[in-house]
């Protein structure tokens, strides 16, 4: 960990982009705010979207997990939907392995603890590797304290703030992904990917449940795989 630091001070104003993360971590501290206020607003008691958000980690899958119970679903069928939602994480985890690298067995559970979108995506859109490393380790601990620092003051508020599409908070973290991914759009084969992708989850949308659609869209990863594998081989040769 030490290393991490010692990087971010030397590329803290030209490599890693400090002032996004912050924006990234305020806001997803707002949104914690309202999952802890939904989630006292929908009869759950106050210490579960606490331990929750610290053992779980993930937005996503509790707004689901929450918003099932509330409905009056079953708590099985709440817990399948959320691990659903979160099944995206492993392929987005396999796409910043070089961030584990060489560290401890501890470190990297900590690290697996705090894989979400938007550590990723500022992790992936660094050139150097060391600058990659940087910005997993400050999006994802930064994102964890203010998450959780939100979720309380959310409980402790009750129903202060029940609407985050009402405060615009609903397209500040779709936007803010775009943003990051834009320059790997460039590529043509990731850019044909992702609007199958896109086109898939859509569609997939309207008839299935959450989660599910987002899995789905990964399907339109195989044949970019699958057109660059005779390259790889030719070049292997």
């Amino acid at each position: 960990m030490r290393s991490t630091w010692r990087t971010l001070r030397v590329t803290s104003f030209g490599g890693v982009n400090i002032r996004d993360i912050a924006l990234v971590c305020l806001a997803d501290a707002l949104v914690g705010a309202s999952f802890g206020a939904i989630s006292v607003a929908a009869g759950l008691p106050l210490w579960l979207p606490v331990v929750m958000s610290v053992v779980v980690f993930a937005g996503s899958s509790q707004f689901i997990f929450v918003g099932i119970l509330a409905a009056g679903g079953n708590p099985v069928a709440a817990v399948a939907s959320a691990l659903l939602a979160n099944i995206r994480l492993v392929p987005l985890g396999f796409s910043i392995g070089e961030v584990f690298r060489s560290v401890s067995p501890l470190k990297r559970l900590l690290g697996t603890h705090l894989i979400t979108d938007e550590a990723v995506a500022f992790s992936v859109a660094e050139k150097d590797e060391g600058n990659r490393r940087t910005a997993f380790w400050l999006c994802g601990i930064g994102l964890f304290v203010t998450w959780n620092i939100g979720v309380v003051i959310g409980t402790l508020g009750g129903g202060a703030i029940t609407d985050t599409a009402a405060l615009g908070l609903d397209a500040a973290f779709p936007a803010i992904l775009l943003g990051l991914i834009m320059p790997a759009l460039r590529d043509r084969a990731t850019r044909n990917a992702a609007l199958v992708g896109a086109c898939i989850a859509l569609v997939a949308s309207m008839f299935l449940p959450s989660g599910l659609p987002v899995l789905l869209a990964l399907i339109a990863v195989v044949p970019v795989m699958l057109s660059n594998a005779p390259v790889t081989q030719k070049e292997s040769a």
